[in-house]
């Protein structure tokens, strides 16, 4: 059997011998002038810097791998994930403490919040790293009397590194516990109750029931807090914690070339919140699976996505 044809000779417009229209892409002019009017933008800065003069390339690769860099790293490194630490498990008992029925417990853990999210961080660091001149000594002991336990000096006590491990992590901790909270909220009613009506314990619910699934909610935006630490570190500078903000300061104070030393900390910087943003998307991924974040892709995967079918697009153009 042949399929019979028009009159025009062409196939039949229905029927299983149909032939299927020709697909026409729309021509996206726009996306093009913007791609090139981008990288011409990004090629006259990368054009301008590289001959400026006093840019001084030659001393950011002088400073770029030397160990008083690499010193200041090492702290910055675990002053974030010590301060990180310190924020979330704290946040996350303050979280708690503000969903209690008790109002001892809600009204100390609201005030915690009210203080540590209400003053600057950079008071705060302030603050710690000048403690001593408001107690000149620790002393732990019976109130109103002279029974004391354990006595030292706040000064040998409240290194810089330590003062700025705790303006940090109870900084965090203020706005960690407001992440964790609006996670616990996000979960239905429903899954405690069921969670209460098979014998488990409201400990035992939340830690295996809902706080998984608040993590939806809490991965991004903690991911975010994690980026943002790693950026605050650099206001421990102003009592010379040694982090890799006060070894930049320290060298560029002994030969005034500011601009590439602070070049030098914008790369490591850049590379730093880089690699911090890889673990974050893969959280996102691995928690939002079958929810529409479950999709979620990376802006440089999605840039070479596009990329990708603009080309694409291109050819079949070319092609037809």
């Amino acid at each position: 059997m042949t399929a019979t044809k028009d009159a025009t000779g062409a196939p039949p417009a229905h029927g299983p011998h149909a032939r299927e229209p020709d697909v026409v892409p729309v021509r996206n002019y726009g996306r093009w002038i913007a791609a090139v009017a981008c990288l011409a933008a990004l090629a006259g800065l990368i054009g301008s810097l590289a001959k400026n003069d006093n840019l001084r390339w030659d001393i950011v690769g002088d400073y770029l791998f030397a160990d008083l860099i690499f010193d200041g790293l090492g702290t910055t490194l675990w002053l974030t994930a010590a301060a990180m630490g310190l924020g979330l498990g704290l946040g996350t008992l303050i979280a708690v403490m503000r969903l209690s029925s008790s109002p001892v417990l809600y009204g100390m853990a609201s005030a915690f919040v009210w203080v540590f999210r209400g003053t600057p961080l950079l008071v705060q660091i302030i603050f710690w790293g000048y403690a001593a001149a408001l107690y000149k000594y620790v002393k732990i002991g019976v109130p109103f009397t002279d029974i004391t336990f354990f006595q030292a000096e706040t000064n040998s006590l409240l290194t810089p590194a330590v003062a700025a491990l705790l303006a940090l992590g109870l900084n965090e901790a203020a706005y960690a516990s407001e992440i964790v909270r609006a996670g616990i909220q996000s979960v239905d009613t429903g899954q405690t109750e069921a969670a209460h009506s098979l014998g488990m314990r409201p400990a035992l619910t939340m830690r295996r029931i809902v706080l998984p699934q608040a993590m939806r909610v809490i991965i991004p935006p903690m991911g975010n807090e994690a980026i943002n630490m790693l950026k605050m570190t650099a206001l421990v500078s102003v009592i010379a914690a040694h982090d890799l903000m006060s070894n930049i300061q320290d060298v560029y104070a002994q030969n005034y070339q500011v601009i590439p030393m602070l070049v030098v900390a914008s790369i490591w910087y850049l590379a730093l919140v880089s690699v911090l943003s890889v673990p974050q998307a893969w959280l996102e991924r691995r928690y939002g699976r079958g929810s529409a974040r479950g999709g979620h892709l990376s802006p440089l995967r999605r840039m070479l996505g596009g990329a990708a079918g603009l080309l694409g697009k291109k050819d079949k153009e070319d092609g037809r």
